[in-house]
């Protein structure tokens, strides 16, 4: 079902149930036919399915209306907006980010699969080991309600075209091994970032190096010129797995990564630039 409250002005609020891409193409024609400007929806952010509708029928994100929204409890949540204005080119919008090819990246050891509320229990348990938590440049929240949120909202992550994340899992049995993760920082320049965490029984078997090379590879296949990662000195072990998946060391960059207590760390910067065309 597909319905709109208006605000005055031209510009409607739709409220989307149910329905498909095509269906709520249609209904926004049948509106800016009506003479309206304008038209937007909201979600909430772990919302994936409404927001790939929104795509489907046209229309673009916005941004994140902050506490717009309220679950069950009546405790308030963000909403991401997505809107359509009357002249925007039909079908799709574009998006920075696709899909993965069937749904996953796989070499046959590995496998990557995109983040979700399901792999939140994995994720935390890795992500407050202190060799894993020690190394994060982002911090690693010590509640598992936020890494359940975090994870939930990886779709709607994706979906902006900021940040493509994944678990690695080893091909056959669906072990979780880690994640992985592409971010999109500099789409000008069309250079993405990786970073990825392994949980210590998967060490050792080439599974980062692999799933670093698979998450490239696709980086280059959608449009990346170059790749990059970083580890901190210290970290001789995730410099051999980026030298084994094709990444060059290019410098140091001093105080780049944050430290304990305030303190900044040097980063170690590799790159990879997409291989000439033949």
């Amino acid at each position: 079902m597909i319905r709109h409250a208006g605000r005055g002005e031209g510009v409607a609020e739709v409220f989307a149930e149910a329905a498909g891409p095509e269906e709520l193409a249609r209904f926004g024609e049948e509106l800016f036919g009506s003479g309206l400007r304008r038209l937007y929806l909201q979600a909430p952010l772990i919302d994936g399915r409404t927001q790939r509708v929104a795509i489907a029928a046209g229309y673009t994100r916005e941004g994140v209306a902050r506490g717009a929204g309220a679950d069950a409890s009546g405790a308030r949540l963000d909403l991401v907006v997505w809107g359509r204005v009357a002249g925007d080119p039909d079908g799709p919008s574009p998006r920075a980010l696709p899909d993965l090819p069937g749904g996953a990246l796989t070499d046959g050891v590995v496998v990557l699969r995109p983040l979700t509320a399901e792999d939140s229990d994995s994720t935390y348990t890795m992500r407050i080991l202190p060799d894993v938590s020690g190394r994060s440049v982002v911090g690693t929240p010590m509640d598992p309600a936020v890494v359940r949120r975090q994870c939930a909202e990886a779709e709607s992550r994706w979906l902006e075209g900021r940040r493509a994340e994944c678990t690695i899992r080893r091909a056959g049995d669906g072990a979780y091994l880690g994640e992985i993760a592409l971010f999109y920082n500099e789409p000008v320049l069309r250079e993405a970032m990786i970073g990825y965490s392994l949980s210590p029984d998967a060490r050792g078997n080439g599974y980062a190096s692999r799933a670093a090379r698979l998450i490239t590879d696709w980086g280059f296949e959608i449009g990346m010129a170059r790749m990059t990662a970083g580890t901190a000195e210290d970290n001789v072990a995730s410099q051999r797995v980026l030298e084994r998946a094709g990444y060059f060391r290019e410098g140091i960059q001093p105080g780049k990564l944050p430290g304990p207590d305030g303190t900044r760390i040097d980063n170690v910067a590799f790159a990879k630039l997409r291989p000439a065309a033949t």
